[in-house]
């Protein structure tokens, strides 16, 4: 996946989904751009300077990003994992209409965070941003991407949520060690297992519980 990037380079689509397994590299490949973006790596816009402990990759030193003519510079980085302090940090240096994070479940933070951060067009990278997230959350991640886009913004999102992939119109990239390749909604892996399933869970459970 690196000797790709490094090498062909990537075309981001106004939203762009990366899936994959554990481990396959596709948060890593959505850190590298969002450092190489300007955002923290812990999360955060791009005046964010939140830090805690420096555990990135040196991947983002090598990529350039070009944008287009006109394309304002704002940015955020959600990242699922390191939400908790980020928002320990919002509290520290609140914003105008920002609510009492740690005061809500950890859904509701995440919804919160969308309707403060999310209503200007910019760059928007997420890594696994339905780990918070309901059903009915998920879809709420969904609208909001899709109006980013429509509003002339682009949005790069690593997932395991058959629903967050869903986006209407989004570029779905699946990434593995062959690098990376272009596949339809309903040609996903995580797709067919989850119908599969829904239609007969026994059938998944009988190899995993004795």
């Amino acid at each position: 996946m690196v000797r790709r990037l490094l090498g062909d380079g990537l075309d981001l689509a106004p939203v762009t989904v990366l899936v994959g397994e554990n481990g396959s590299g596709k948060s890593t490949l959505v850190e590298a751009i969002a450092l190489a973006y300007g955002l923290s790596a812990e999360g955060g816009s791009i005046y964010a300077q939140h830090s805690t402990r420096v555990t990135e990759s040196p991947l983002h030193e090598s990529l350039r990003l070009s944008r287009g003519i006109g394309v304002g510079r704002w940015g955020f980085f959600l990242r699922a994992e390191t939400m908790h302090s980020f928002f320990s940090y919002l509290e520290q240096h609140p914003g105008k209409n920002d609510p009492e994070f740690h005061g809500m479940s950890h859904g509701e933070s995440f919804l919160a965070l969308l309707r403060t951060r999310f209503s200007t067009p910019g760059f928007y990278c997420l890594d696994e941003p339905e780990s918070a997230l309901s059903f009915s959350g998920c879809l709420a991640l969904v609208a909001v991407l899709h109006d980013v886009a429509a509003d002339g913004g682009q949005a790069l999102v690593a997932t395991h949520s058959p629903v967050v992939a869903a986006i209407p119109g989004a570029r779905i990239l699946e990434i593995g060690e062959w690098g990376w390749r272009e596949v339809a909604w309903d040609d996903l892996e995580f797709v067919t297992h989850w119908r599969r399933f829904l239609e007969a869970p026994e059938t998944y459970l009988r190899h995993v519980i004795d």
